[in-house]
């Protein structure tokens, strides 16, 4: 069983990897297969997307990311979901307007049918980083 999990938290690891390297390249395509149809991705500031809205910001360029670094602090698999801890930091531009995150966030992904989709987010600014 330890076996089983170990390799489910590599595959999370490389899926979490692409999926940040899939908004940084601005491949909206990408990380969009990633993700699932019921996606919800909630900002640092509270607010939130479904998985259209997000991807509809990133293809117009109303997010933009230009630098990610990212750290899985911990991935936990319960049944079929994973929850990652993973501390952000990232330079962006939000509707015209330079920005610099520091956030420890969760990203929660589920395995249906054999394959890990990418269904919920949430980010919380570190106030002390």
């Amino acid at each position: 069983m330890a076996d089983s999990s170990s390799n489910a938290k590599a595959v999370i690891q490389r899926l979490e990897d692409q999926r940040y390297d899939a908004v940084l390249a601005g491949d909206v395509d990408s990380f969009e297969g990633l993700c699932h149809p019921e996606l919800v991705y909630t900002h640092s500031r509270g607010n939130t997307d479904s998985l259209k809205d997000y991807t509809d910001k990133l293809r117009s360029g109303v997010v933009r990311y230009h630098r990610i670094d990212h750290q899985s602090e911990t991935i936990t698999i319960v049944g079929n979901t994973a929850l990652v801890i993973v501390r952000m930091n990232a330079d962006l531009t939000v509707n015209g307007t330079p920005m610099t995150m520091k956030n420890s966030a969760l990203a929660v992904w589920v395995n249906e049918e054999g394959s890990w989709k990418f269904v919920a987010y949430q980010a919380t600014p570190l106030l002390h980083a």
